[in-house]
């Protein structure tokens, strides 16, 4: 396997530099990633993390919002943001020798964005409409409401997007008191890979970021607790959407692994047991699939289907049956050897562009306080055992532990008859 230069340093202000040499490319990724998420805000500002990731591209004092998108578009960059759970990131993708271009935005729009009220303003209607978008979209709604229904009203289960009366509310105070709250060096990371030099990266970070100080007071919310809730939003939709699923592993848990594979032999790909039971064999749902989502000290196994409302009922027995039997059947050795080739070729895949290792990279840095080799992680999914696959399958794939939510034409009392 092609070996890569990984290298980390901590500057004096808290700040974590981080870059992997890509020499075989032309581009480079460049992220900012801050450990706040939507489960870090209090309820009355739910979704201002998501709100900023949109405000910090409105314009700083040396650039308008036009100024910044022309600069990274004159270079045939692209730049973005993303918020989750537990983090946002901003990003931006150049040639290599754009580099200095790329950090020199990501500071200025980190550091002096101005938070202007009348953008504010405007883009309080934006986002209204994003929420929106989701609402009228039930496959993607329903997983907000699965999350909510496993873990009630803990922070983690909130929506990432907030709540129209809060959006609605934000003010420039509030921003900034949450950046002030959150945006602090020792919860910041830079992470970069592609066509770079570690040292000219650290140089670049340290003088661009230059006077960002401070300290997180830390107030991490404890686990949630969960439940096998039902939750059923009734609609007049062609099809029922369905998330059936129950907790899971932290994303740095010693299981990780099996969880991995007992995700991918569930329902991972088109070759999982219930695409082909459901979709191939009988018909009954045109997307069919499982994930698993990881947070410090909580996770999810999730199955999800589209189907049509009288078909709801043999589609939820068909789930159930096919997590039975991995939890009471022993496992195939050449099934799980399958599971392992999937999940190797998929990850060797999925990291040949920059961005995915730049993310790779921030996420191992904020959840493991280190760098995974690929090796290593190669090594960790070989290392799997039958035993080990069988113990999580039983802990975690039994009845009592299902939650279920739907999006749909069909009553709760229908759903569970």
């Amino acid at each position: 396997m092609a070996s890569f230069s990984y290298n980390r340093q901590v500057l004096p202000s808290g700040m974590v530099v981080l870059s992997e040499r890509m020499p075989a490319v032309k581009s480079v990724s460049i992220g900012v990633w801050v450990k706040v998420g939507s489960r870090d805000e209090a309820s009355d500002v739910a979704g201002i993390s998501h709100f900023i990731e949109h405000m910090l591209f409105k314009g700083t004092a040396r650039r308008s919002a036009q100024e910044i998108a022309r600069t990274i578009d004159a270079v045939g960059g692209t730049h973005d943001a993303s918020t989750s759970r537990e983090g946002t990131c901003f990003f931006v993708k150049v040639l290599g020798e754009h580099l200095p271009l790329g950090i020199d935005i990501l500071a200025d729009t980190f550091l002096h964005s101005r938070l202007d009220p009348k953008d504010i303003e405007r883009e309080q209607q934006v986002v209204l409409q994003e929420i929106k978008m989701v609402e009228d979209t039930p496959d993607d709604l329903v997983h907000d409401l699965f999350a909510e229904a496993i873990w009630d009203d803990h922070p983690v289960a909130r929506p990432i997007l907030g709540r129209k009366e809060t959006v609605g509310r934000f003010t420039q105070d509030d921003i900034r008191r949450h950046m002030s709250r959150f945006y602090r060096p020792d919860r910041t990371v830079v992470a970069a890979a592609g066509d770079l030099e570690h040292e000219q990266l650290v140089d670049l970070v340290a003088r661009t970021f230059e006077g960002f100080e401070g300290r997180t007071v830390h107030t991490d919310s404890p686990p949630p607790s969960s439940s096998g809730a039902v939750r059923v939003e009734e609609r007049d939709t062609a099809q029922l959407h369905l998330c059936l699923g129950m907790d899971a592993l932290p994303y740095a848990h010693q299981d990780r692994y099996a969880l991995y594979l007992l995700n991918a032999m569930l329902g991972g790909s088109m070759s999982s047991r219930l695409f082909q039971e459901i979709r191939e064999k009988r018909g009954l749902a045109y997307s069919i699939y499982s994930y698993q989502a990881a947070y410090r000290d909580c996770g999810l196994l999730v199955i999800y289907a589209g189907t049509s409302p009288e078909s709801s009922g043999q589609v939820i027995d068909l789930i159930r049956a096919e997590c039975a039997r991995l939890r009471n059947q022993p496992v195939d050795p050449s099934d799980l050897q399958q599971a392992k080739d999937q999940l190797k070729g998929n990850l060797l895949l999925g990291l040949e562009g920059t961005s995915s290792r730049m993310t790779r990279l921030a996420k191992s840095e904020i959840y493991f306080d280190r760098t995974y080799d690929l090796d290593e992680i190669i090594a960790g999914i070989d290392s799997v055992s039958t035993d080990q696959f069988e113990s999580l399958t039983r802990r975690m794939l039994r009845d009592e532990l299902f939650a279920i939510t739907s999006i749909g034409p069909v009553s709760q009392a229908a759903l569970l008859s």
